[in-house]
């Protein structure tokens, strides 16, 4: 299976009382997620599982790649990709979803680099997921513990946003 690990764009910083879980995506952020989307579909990415953060910035990324890249699956809002939730249990999430061939996770760091460390076999790896990047894991759902091999990593830079 492939899995696209994208974390959220830049979203605009909270204002005073306000809910972290409702800060919305900028302009700016919108226009790099436009930039690293183009690649992505270019690229062969189309994923038939779309699983996102309910956080509202998280929730534009993925309606945002749903249409970019000309998705028919709906969002699957999930609270596994919250910020602070285990590894483990985004795996068992994917999991769920085996018979897809391409599952694209959204959502926020820390969370989203210890998730490629975990789908990689190291748990304790350091990965620099940037506002807005994708990472390409592939990964092999026979055990209980993904052996996934990181593909490749596509960051606005790299976009050229």
């Amino acid at each position: 299976m492939e899995i696209y690990v994208f974390r959220h764009g830049v979203a605009a910083d909270a204002k005073p009382g306000q809910d972290d879980a409702m800060r919305k995506l900028t302009l700016d952020g919108k226009r790099k997620l436009r930039q690293i989307l183009a690649l992505a579909r270019d690229v062969g990415v189309r994923p038939d599982v779309v699983l996102s953060s309910p956080y509202r910035r998280a929730l534009e990324t993925a309606q945002m790649a749903r249409g970019m890249l000309d998705l028919r699956p709906s969002i699957i809002e999930t609270r596994i990709l919250i910020p602070l939730e285990r590894p483990e249990a985004v795996w068992e999430e994917i999991r769920s979803h085996q018979d897809a061939k391409q599952v694209m996770i959204v959502g926020h760091e820390p969370q989203l680099s210890s998730v490629v460390g975990y789908l990689i076999g190291a748990p304790g790896a350091s990965v620099d997921l940037k506002k807005g990047a994708i990472a390409r894991v592939d990964v092999d759902l026979a055990g209980p513990r993904p052996t996934g091999v990181l593909v490749w990593l596509l960051t606005a830079k790299l976009a050229g946003a």
